[in-house]
Order: C-alpha cells, then structure tokens, then sequence
C-alpha cells in the first residue's frame, strides 16, 4: 500500500465548490533507467487516477512517464448531496489503490 494525502473540507454548503487535493506516495520508475549492473530497470508509474463521488466519476487522468514521483492532483468539485468520495489509483505492475472519504452537505 503506498501512503496517500487526501485534503478536502469535512462539510461544505451544497452548490458550492470546493478544492480536493490528492498526493501519493510512489517512486516512479520510468523504465529507462539502468542499475548497477547495466540492467534495465523495470517501468512502474501510475497510468490512471479517477475520483468518484457517489458512484459517479467526477475526474480522471490518464498519467505517462513524465510525471513525477509522488504525483500531486488538485482540481474542484460542486458539493450535491452528503456523500463518498472514492480515489483511486492504477499502474504498472498491478499497482491499485483506492482510499474514500465522507462529504456532508449542509
């Protein structure tokens, strides 16, 4: 499991927008970069990042070998109802995470 930061507000008004920032711990791994020996290092980055809210995909990204370590996500969300919110992560080598969170509409 790699460790994860999920920062949004607890409650916010319904209507309105808030900001969710995301970041990940991963290292990466372009697949162009050799060890000690000469070998390749085998590729492992994040492909894709989806977030959900209610079931419904409210953003996601296709990500390459360009991004970096430890990718950080910011992007806005319109509050409807009190609900999850479902993160989730996939990548080389069978890598998925998902972390969710609540968001209470007033």
């Amino acid at each position: 499991m790699a460790r994860t930061l999920i920062t949004l507000p607890a409650s916010a008004p319904r209507g309105s927008i808030i900001e969710i920032r995301t970041l990940i711990a991963h290292p990466m791994e372009t697949g162009y970069r050799r060890d000690g020996d000469g070998s390749l290092l085998p590729r492992n980055i994040l492909r894709r990042f989806e977030c959900r809210y209610n079931g419904e995909l409210v953003f996601s990204t296709d990500l390459f070998a360009a991004i970096a370590a430890n990718p950080y996500l910011a992007f806005p969300l319109r509050v409807g109802d009190s609900g999850t919110l479902s993160f989730s992560w996939t990548g080389d080598q069978g890598f998925a995470q998902t972390e969710t969170v609540m968001l209470t509409a007033t």
